[in-house]
């Protein structure tokens, strides 16, 4: 019997649950239908034909008029269309992050923040931008690569802190060591933010998030990163409902609980501090969408993990139509708007954790 055959038969509540056509194509379905509306709503309202006949001739060896003037083309390829692709990918990074340390942990309100990313992120761009050294454009711009430093140099902390060599990486020693780090980081960052007055404006406007870009640089950045954790996340969701029969159980049927935590851990770290490093700290998706997902379809991340990335890339993407629209021309940091709807969620899951663990 297979390690994961031998977790459901002892798990006992947990049923086998494979993905559905349907939900698979539903999960598709809201990424496409995301990514229309991103393309089409604006201040240049144009028309979801002509934009798909102009990505269509984007495509080699097809040729599709548009109809679509050359200015019209370019907010389609060159504004539009970046920041819609990338709200789809950091949306998908934090929902199939958010899902997994859902179940490394065992704890249906763990996000993607747990181990210390958000204040590492926070601080490594807080130095960043005070320093004046967040002015280049580019894959070399330092404030996303700061973040990113900062973000892995918290996780590498807190997994330095949390690691006993009697002990291991048990769950809840991982979650008290990210925060006591993420508590020193953020102190950090105060102190350097009181020291440097003049540049909390600009501070306080990355850590509320934001997806703005002008161009393909920031995707090209991300894809990576993303394209990685997904894969190694996905081939690892069924290890996640192993790990949800307890670390001794999960042992004695062959799982080496300890090594297979660090690796879903790290890569879901990795996707995190990518996502987080081009837009920001923006909170509560890693919550909602897992959440979400886990009423409609049930309890196993075979299913709970894929389609929360596809959700999750659509639900940020829809965000961030709303946060560049309610209030145009101004803009609403996307941050705002994931608070909004995820903070009345946020106190629905506490009044009824019990329903979902």
């Amino acid at each position: 019997m297979s390690t994961t055959e031998a977790a459901r038969a002892s798990a006992g509540g947990l049923r086998r649950t494979t993905l559905r056509p349907r939900w698979l194509i539903a999960g598709v379905a809201a990424v496409a239908g995301a990514t229309v509306l991103g393309l089409t709503v604006g201040p240049v309202a144009l028309s979801p034909t002509d934009v798909l006949a102009e990505l269509f001739d984007q495509i080699p060896g097809v040729d599709v008029a548009s109809g679509l003037s050359a200015i019209d083309s370019t907010i389609v390829l060159q504004l539009r269309l970046p920041r819609v692709v990338l709200g789809l990918l950091v949306g998908a990074m934090l929902s199939g992050a958010g899902a997994s340390y859902q179940g490394v942990f065992r704890n249906p309100l763990a996000d993607p923040y747990l181990l210390g990313v958000a204040a590492g992120a926070g601080l490594g761009a807080t130095l960043a931008i005070v320093g004046g050294v967040g002015t280049a454009d580019g894959l070399i711009d330092p404030v996303p690569l700061a973040a990113f430093a900062g973000a892995l140099v918290a996780v590498l902390g807190t997994y330095a802190v949390g690691v006993s060599r009697d002990r291991g990486t048990a769950a809840s020693t991982l979650i008290l060591a990210g925060v006591a780090v993420a508590s020193f980081l953020t102190a950090v960052q105060t102190y350097v933010q009181q020291q440097n007055s003049d540049s909390i404006r600009q501070v306080y406007s990355w850590i509320l998030g934001r997806l703005g870009t002008a161009g393909w640089d920031e995707v090209v950045l991300l894809l990576p990163y993303a394209a990685v954790t997904t894969v190694v996340l996905l081939v690892n969701r069924r290890v996640l409902d192993v790990l949800g029969v307890g670390d001794e159980e999960a042992g004695s049927l062959g799982l080496d609980a300890a090594r297979a935590r660090l690796v879903i851990v790290v890569a879901a770290s990795l996707g995190t501090a990518a996502a987080v490093s081009v837009s920001g700290l923006i909170g509560f998706v890693g919550i909602i969408v897992p959440h979400a997902v886990r009423l409609l379809v049930g309890s196993s991340y075979r299913v709970i993990l894929p389609l929360s990335m596809l959700f999750g890339a659509a639900f940020l993407a829809m965000a961030d139509l709303v946060a560049r629209t309610a209030a145009a021309p101004a803009e609403i940091p996307i941050g705002v708007i994931t608070a909004f709807l995820g903070a009345p969620f946020f106190v629905l899951v506490l009044r009824s954790a019990r329903r979902f663990v």
